[in-house]
């Protein structure tokens, strides 16, 4: 037996690294007194007398009566003797058990149904995951994914149990997908599979081809599993997350529906890729036909126009003055849905004076109805209006003028209407100026800035840092150790979110701003999930508004802690809530964060409750690296550096799904924090 094989039976047996060290060392120079070993080993003498200590305690190796004692090991064998008969006694007590234990835990699974995440990573497991599934599916399984999935799902044998499952006649199957002339082939396999298992199978395409997000399977609205990145790549590590809370499992069944609803059966999609034609009345133009059609029809629309667009095209659409004026005299009712973001901003708040505008997330594919009679959908976006004559912006511009098509696609453009925001001016800029994620609202008011908000100082201009020395310090982490909890000086190294939403008026909740921190191993406190939750409210004594701490969520309680201290005077202070690491999950791939949990958090002092949900932050654009001084109202001082991005948010709500513009969020995939306390921050830096 190899040495390194008989240090793994000494750590089964239950010793450490360093006592199975020392252990083997005494069984090979036999009796020796407790300084020779530590000397003849190189180590600390306290530290090897404890060892030996511990090792007498748990019947390892035994002392000599001689002053200073000497120290022999148990026989091998002995201790192998030993270890068989223990790990036996445990079968036994287990088998003994089993009856009575298995009826307890029937008995307590009925009565009390755990609600949490649990996060699921490898292909391999995952797929398991969704074949445990399957197997306990009754009724229906909705499956929101793409064709390489599907693949991957086949490969790992998930159509098998469907195959075999003794309910396979009753369960209806759900399959929402993009098909494309690329992939057809491989989803004809797939589904000429799926028929043989004898399922009730249907599979959808979305219309308006908006990519798939989330990737979910949903049983039963029961339970959930879903991938918290929107792309589907074969990479070895994949990671998802599974959760059975009630609330999230059904807000999940509303964005499944909604795209099931807004989508076509996949029989005709197939017809139309296989002919390579159209539905009836329905063409592809060329480019010089598009150009010369769409803009007349534009210049000629009498009543309405619903257009779905780019962000950059909105800025086009905005320099087309005579346009927008021409359809303003003429009474037509424009609505315009685009991704909101930095850049376009401006744009957008000059239209709304003349035309409807809505944000809606990327992705979607360019649609213009006009007068309800004419439908365009682009496959290259047309950079605006005044280049609708350059022929070279438009390829294959699919036109049609069959009416129960454009109604169909008319009534899918108003569902997302509906649920898309109207950009407001109070962006995540206007409250926390122009800088990344903060931890709170900076003030501009002097008034409030007394009472309320914090102060930023020591701004570093642009280029005085850069994202590597960031990202450098990240990666050579200077952890800062503490004794003192509130009034030491502390380091965190997270990634870090912070989006305001202002939901519609059916969640029934007011104005938020959130601030989510994923925090990493080499922080002073460890690793966190936390969030803090701000509301638009009246500040005391005073007719101005400004967004107050409310709640404090985290599962660190030595971090929850110092956070109470830093907002100490606030709500928030008298509302901190600790909770179980599958209540709350915090996951960060790339330039993308998801933060979701399962237990509703009170948002005192209103009479609000923020239900279990979900947030999926999106970072897009160029990286910003800033660094500055953040002065609290409670007399900390924060010392930040940081590598962020503009960012979209989604907020998935029991209600709904809502869709923030990039102007509502900031994402810092790199963040340190160094955070003073007050007795220290009048005269220490860092």
């Amino acid at each position: 037996m190899s040495e390194e094989t008989i240090k793994n039976v000494l750590k089964n047996s239950g010793l450490t690294e360093k006592e199975a060290e020392v252990y083997i060392f005494i069984a090979k120079h036999d009796v020796r007194k407790g300084s020779e070993i530590a000397q003849l080993l190189r180590k600390d003498k306290a530290q090897v007398f404890r060892i030996l200590r511990r090792l007498q305690a748990k019947g390892f190796v035994e002392g000599t009566l001689d002053v200073p004692s000497r120290f022999t090991v148990v026989p091998f064998e002995n201790i192998l003797d030993s270890l068989v008969t223990e790990k036996q006694d445990e079968v036994n007590t287990i088998k003994r058990a089993k009856k009575d234990l298995l009826c307890y835990l029937s008995k307590k699974s009925q009565t009390e149904t755990l609600e949490k995440f649990v996060i699921i990573k490898g292909n391999k497991r995952i797929y398991s995951k969704i074949s445990k599934m399957i197997q306990d599916t009754k009724h229906q399984l909705s499956i929101a994914t793409t064709i390489p999935g599907l693949k991957r799902a086949d490969h790992f044998g998930v159509f098998d149990v469907a195959f075999n499952h003794p309910m396979r006649s009753q369960i209806q199957y759900r399959v929402l997908t993009e098909l494309s002339k690329q992939n057809l082939n491989t989803f004809r396999a797939l589904v000429k599979k799926m028929s043989k298992t004898g399922s009730n199978f249907k599979a959808r395409n979305p219309d308006l081809a908006l990519g798939l997000f989330p990737r979910m399977v949903i049983r039963d609205n029961e339970e959930t599993l879903f991938f918290t990145t929107r792309t589907d790549k074969t990479e070895r590590y994949a990671v998802c997350l599974w959760t059975n809370c009630r609330s999230l499992v059904h807000a999940f069944d509303v964005i499944f529906e909604e795209l099931w609803r807004n989508s076509t059966d996949l029989e005709k999609k197939i017809s139309e890729l296989e002919t390579g034609k159209p539905t009836p009345k329905t063409c592809i133009l060329n480019e010089e036909e598009t150009a010369q059609n769409y803009f007349e029809m534009l210049q000629s629309a009498e009543k309405e126009i619903m257009l779905m667009t780019s962000s950059r095209s909105l800025i086009e659409y905005w320099k087309q003055r005579s346009l927008i004026e021409k359809w303003k005299k003429s009474g037509v009712r424009v609505k315009i849905m685009a991704p909101i973001v930095r850049e376009n901003f401006e744009a957008a708040r000059q239209l709304q004076k003349s035309i409807e505008i809505r944000h809606i997330p990327e992705n979607y594919m360019v649609t213009t109805i006009i007068d309800g009679k004419h439908l365009f959908q682009f496959k290259k976006p047309p950079t605006g209006p005044e280049t609708i004559n350059s022929s070279s912006n438009f390829e294959n511009t699919l036109y049609t003028n069959e009416r129960e098509y454009i109604e169909k696609m008319k009534n899918t453009m108003k569902d997302i209407w509906q649920t898309a925001c109207t950009p407001s001016v109070v962006t995540l800029e206007a409250i926390i100026g122009s800088h990344g994620p903060v931890l709170g609202p900076i003030l501009e008011t002097p008034i409030l800035r007394k009472r309320r908000g914090s102060i930023i100082t020591d701004i570093k201009p642009l280029g005085s840092i850069t994202e590597k020395e960031v990202l450098d310090k990240i990666i050579h982490a200077d952890k800062i150790r503490t004794k003192d909890l509130v009034n030491d000086v502390s380091r965190m190294y997270a990634s870090v979110a912070q989006l305001v939403i202002h939901p519609p008026d059916y969640f029934n909740l007011p104005k938020m701003l959130i601030v989510i921190h994923k925090v990493e191993k080499p922080s002073t406190f460890g690793v966190e999930d936390g969030l803090t939750i701000f509301l638009w409210l009246r500040v005391p004594n005073s007719t101005e508004f400004t967004y107050v701490p409310v709640a404090i969520i985290g599962d660190n309680p030595k971090a929850l802690q110092r956070k109470k201290a830093m907002l100490a005077g606030t709500p928030a202070e008298q509302n901190v809530q600790l909770v179980r690491k599958d209540e709350l999950q915090v996951r960060v791939h790339g330039n993308t964060m998801f933060a979701g949990w399962t237990v509703p958090i009170p948002l005192y002092p209103e009479p609000y409750v923020l239900p279990p949900a979900c947030l999926l932050i999106e970072g897009y654009g160029n990286v910003k690296t800033t660094g500055f001084t953040l002065r609290h109202p409670s007399g900390f001082k924060s010392n930040i550096e940081e590598n962020y991005f503009d960012a979209f948010v989604t907020f998935m709500h029991p209600s709904s799904k809502y869709s923030g513009p990039g102007t509502d969020g900031a994402f810092a995939r790199d963040y340190i924090m160094t955070n003073i306390p007050p007795k220290l921050s009048s005269g220490r830096q860092e």
